[in-house]
């Protein structure tokens, strides 16, 4: 038996006292914990709460509620991760509330959610990822709402999406709804019927039913990409090699401005300058490989240049005899049959406009065409398989020359009537169908279309001090560029139905002189020249509307 003292006895006492006081003081499970009061406008059991009225969400929710009704509430959206204080809930139903928009991210933080209903309410529109994140949801309603679309790939997160209600809205089957349409084809969850509400031609038809749509999805735009900075009167554009160079005729810094696509980089760098004085046009030609330059000038002759493979850079080939050019305004270069030629455009009064040939050591003067009559342009256009020159004047209408094959030669064939006042033409075609862009300074620019024997008017657009009227295209997007020394330029593109070309774009470009197109790693560019501003580059691209 142990024996002790009384002190010994006395401590053992007060150990077990203070232990006591400890075990009795110790917070509970519970404490520190605030207690859950069911909300005034709810009524709660311990796995579901439902509120009707409410203009709020319960902030405070025991762990294990897996179910939340909020009906006739008043609150209008759901905000990011409104509910995501309540992680166990397996069931939301949010049914005839005042909600119009369901933000990113609104459901974030509710892993186990498989079933949710937001029906009877006013949602016109969701975010992209509204329903982020939420993998295990089998059931989604969105029923008797106003949505009239629903942003691309909104259901992309919902793996286990068992089915889908979207009955009772007021969809828009045109491009929003494309995405829409090729995911009803696609998806394994059963969706209730999407009625079109709109277009008109499309009210009432089944979207889970149709294969494509009318609407034309991809439009495009013209985006200002950067700007060289001088003036310029015309671009030309070619390619040697694999690779693609431009000319810029640059009368106010005397050059021939030559840059090259940097393919690494991907932008126009410098290439190249040719020098002269007052240079108002910069021509292409490449013949069996070889490319040349023609540069007309207005004072000091006119030369061709040359590119040097070994010097990398383009040296004086040929002085162009012009006695017979005063003022050149334009160059024309092409092929008839193995035979190359180009024409100066002469826009004086005492000049001639003169054609030129190839003769394997260069070219020579070859014709003289419609004397005194200040040529503004030339045009080289095939009509029916036989080769003809265009002329426009700003003294009479444009005549026409047509290539004879026994005097090889250029003969005067007839004119364009009606069409005085001419700065520039050009020819394009569309599918099959061959066109004239005829501009005017003042008045109506006009489009003429060839019917097998004449050109006859189609469309006019008003010009106001336009010197350039450029048909281009990219695939099957037809453009006309109309410029203007006083206001905005304009672009129009092709209706194909209408057969005439509708207003699509407005750019500032400070007195443009052309519209050249540019191609070259799958995107197209287009160099508006300016005779007062900077040379401005846009890039034409495409843009998917059911995005």
């Amino acid at each position: 038996r142990l024996l002790m003292s009384g002190a010994s006895v006395l401590h053992l006492l007060l150990q077990v006292i203070i232990s006591a006081l400890v075990l009795c003081l110790a917070p509970s499970g519970n404490a520190g914990r605030k207690v859950f009061t069911c909300p005034s406008s709810c009524s709660c059991s311990k796995e579901s709460i439902i509120c009707v009225g409410s203009s709020y969400v319960p902030r405070f929710i025991p762990n294990d509620v897996s179910s939340l009704s909020i009906v006739n509430g008043t609150f209008s959206e759901i905000k990011e991760a409104m509910f995501s204080h309540m992680p166990s809930l397996q069931l939301l139903l949010l049914n005839s509330n005042a909600l119009t928009t369901i933000r990113d991210d609104a459901f974030s933080g509710l892993p186990h959610l498989e079933y949710l209903f937001i029906e009877n309410n006013k949602i016109e529109t969701t975010s992209k990822y509204s329903f982020r994140g939420l993998r295990d949801l089998t059931h989604l309603s969105l029923a008797n709402n106003n949505i009239k679309a629903l942003p691309r790939d909104l259901f992309i997160d919902l793996d286990s999406l068992i089915e889908l209600d979207l009955r009772g809205n007021v969809f828009e089957c045109d491009c929003r709804a494309k995405w829409l349409m090729m995911w009803l084809k696609s998806t394994n969850a059963t969706v209730s019927d999407v009625l079109c509400a709109g277009p008109e031609e499309m009210t009432g038809k089944r979207l889970n039913d149709m294969t494509s749509l009318h609407n034309e999805c991809i439009s495009t735009d013209f985006i200002p990409l950067h700007s060289v900075s001088t003036e310029s009167l015309s671009v030309d554009t070619f390619s040697h090699k694999n690779d693609v160079y431009v000319a810029i005729a640059a009368p106010n810094i005397e050059s021939c401005m030559v840059l090259q696509w940097d393919h690494i980089e991907m932008n126009f760098r410098s290439y190249d300058n040719i020098t002269g004085q007052s240079i108002v046009g910069c021509k292409s030609v490449i013949i069996q490989d070889q490319v040349f330059v023609i540069v007309a000038q207005l004072f000091g002759g006119s030369h061709i240049y040359k590119f040097d493979e070994d010097q990398s850079k383009f040296t004086k080939f040929q002085d162009i005899e012009v006695s017979k050019i005063s003022k050149p305004n334009d160059i024309e270069a092409f092929q008839i049959g193995s035979d190359w030629f180009f024409i100066i455009a002469d826009s004086s009064k005492a000049g001639l406009s003169t054609l030129y040939k190839w003769n394997d050591k260069g070219f020579y003067s070859y014709q003289s065409l419609h004397e005194w009559f200040r040529d503004t342009d030339a045009e080289f256009v095939n009509l029916d398989g036989k080769a003809h020159l265009i002329l426009a004047s700003r003294s009479q209408v444009p005549v026409i020359y047509q290539w004879s094959r026994s005097t090889q030669k250029f003969a005067l064939q007839g004119e364009i009537p009606n069409m005085e006042d001419v700065v520039a033409v050009k020819t394009f075609r569309i599918k099959e169908d061959l066109y004239l862009a005829m501009t005017r300074y003042i008045g109506d620019s006009k489009v003429l279309h060839w019917t097998a024997k004449e050109f006859s008017e189609v469309q006019a657009l008003p010009s106001r001090g336009s010197m350039i009227l450029q048909p281009f295209s990219f695939k099957e997007r037809y453009y006309l560029a109309l410029g203007s020394d006083y206001t905005f330029s304009q672009i129009y593109q092709w209706d194909a139905e209408e057969k005439v070309f509708e207003r699509f774009k407005e750019v500032y470009i400070q007195a443009p002189r052309s519209f050249t197109v540019v191609s070259t790693d799958r995107r197209d560019f287009v160099f508006a020249s300016s005779f007062k501003g900077s040379t401005q580059i846009f890039e034409h691209i495409i843009i998917d509307l059911s995005l």
